[in-house]
């Protein structure tokens, strides 16, 4: 089935039977994607769920907010967090999701996978449950070449999900972005996103004027659905508002022909220093992205001290 949806400004192809090539030309060009649950991704989601039914202990995770308060909440997930993203059989896991997605396993580079809590009726906005503001990842130094991946854990609605906003696929928003060093933020910001509880202090690009996010587009999938779209495409959490904790895990691709190439989506108003390239890692091998492709996308003028790659 190739459905194909068609929005203000963007298609959304539902089931799309293209190649990686034909489906990342359709991302560069603003459109979104959507599948199904694949059996890879339910292997991925379930054991995330291990993990955090583990950690909250016969609580329902999705409810487990009424429960307990907000600081016990951070207590529990907080090491649930890292634990799930940089645990061996995780990287397995989403090895085995780009090869059923049909990714070149030696052209493909993934990141680490993050492991989201977006709960209800703003009980944590903050830190490990950010409740992210209307953004592109290219604020943040991803590269215009990037492919974002998001996919639900629990059963949840449209009050709890992400939203695109496909004006600004085409229209620039005045944004911190060149005041975003990403070295800076991996050596001061990533590291403490738990001591975040009531309020985010963390220094993060944003639109600098209010921005309309309407139309927007809500996209709600079976657990074990996925999200595909570019960094470029302007995104925000949608304020939950469904009583029960959202969990969901979000990873990016990157293709190395492309990266050689410069074939990407446009860039319209992302002009922040450093890149989260040393972040990927080959598919097939785990081999790191080479150096020479790197420093074709670094602009940082200087990284005496500077912490090029998060290490937790």
């Amino acid at each position: 089935m190739n459905n194909i949806i068609l929005t203000e400004k963007q298609p959304i192809h539902v089931d799309a039977m293209v190649d990686d090539d034909a489906r990342r030309s359709g991302l560069y060009d603003g459109g979104l994607f959507v599948y199904s649950p694949r059996r890879s991704m339910l292997a991925l989601i379930e054991f995330a769920s291990e993990m955090i039914c583990e950690g909250f202990k016969g609580l329902d995770p999705t409810t487990a907010q009424f429960e307990m308060p907000v600081e016990e909440f951070v207590r529990i997930f907080a090491p649930i967090k890292p634990l799930f993203i940089h645990h061996p059989k995780t990287m397995e896991l989403m090895r085995n999701i780009a090869e059923e997605f049909g990714c070149d396993p030696m052209n493909t580079f993934l990141d680490v996978p993050r492991l989201r809590a977006v709960t209800s009726d703003a009980y944590l906005t903050s830190g490990v449950g950010y409740a992210h503001h209307a953004h592109r990842d290219t604020w943040y130094s991803a590269p215009l070449a990037q492919i974002n991946w998001w996919v639900p854990i629990y059963p949840f609605t449209s009050e709890s999900t992400i939203a695109f906003h496909p004006r600004y696929w085409s229209e620039p928003v005045e944004n911190g972005s060149s005041e975003f060093n990403y070295y800076e933020w991996n050596k001061n910001s990533r590291a403490n996103a738990a001591a975040h509880i009531k309020t985010d202090t963390r220094p993060q690009p944003k639109a600098k004027n209010p921005i309309e996010l309407q139309p927007e587009i809500r996209l709600v999938t079976d657990p074990g659905g996925s999200i595909l779209f570019s960094a470029a495409q302007m995104h925000s959490t949608v304020p939950n508002t469904s009583g029960r904790t959202r969990f969901s895990i979000d990873f990016r691709t990157v293709n190395l022909a492309d990266l050689k190439t410069g074939k990407a989506a446009h860039n319209i108003d992302s002009h922040p220093v450093g890149t989260s390239l040393r972040d990927f890692v080959r598919c097939s091998n785990q081999e790191k992205m080479p150096e020479e492709v790197v420093a074709t996308y670094d602009n940082a003028p200087n990284k005496e001290g500077a912490v090029l790659v998060y290490q937790p």
